[in-house]
């Protein structure tokens, strides 16, 4: 869990708390301001996963990278 995702699940939690409390108290601008601080936070956790899954990829990637030059200088030795 990258801090992208950290804040954004924060922030969507305070906006949802913040939103209802808004409803419960007939305050119209606290429930904007929540929702608002909701959807901000699904979108930075939304930034924070994509993220995640590209470095997941990369060191995908990478592993693979080595072990194909592991298997090519075990060919190398073999013929050696």
């Amino acid at each position: 869990m990258n801090k992208d995702q950290v804040k954004g699940k924060v922030d969507e939690v305070a906006g949802r708390a913040k939103r209802q409390a808004g409803e419960w108290t007939g305050d119209g601008e606290t429930q904007v301001e929540g929702a608002a601080q909701e959807i901000k936070g699904k979108v930075q956790n939304a930034w924070g996963n994509a993220k995640e899954a590209v470095d997941d990829k990369v060191n995908e990637a990478k592993a693979r990278h080595e072990a194909k030059k592991e298997v090519e200088r075990e060919r190398k030795e073999d013929v050696a």
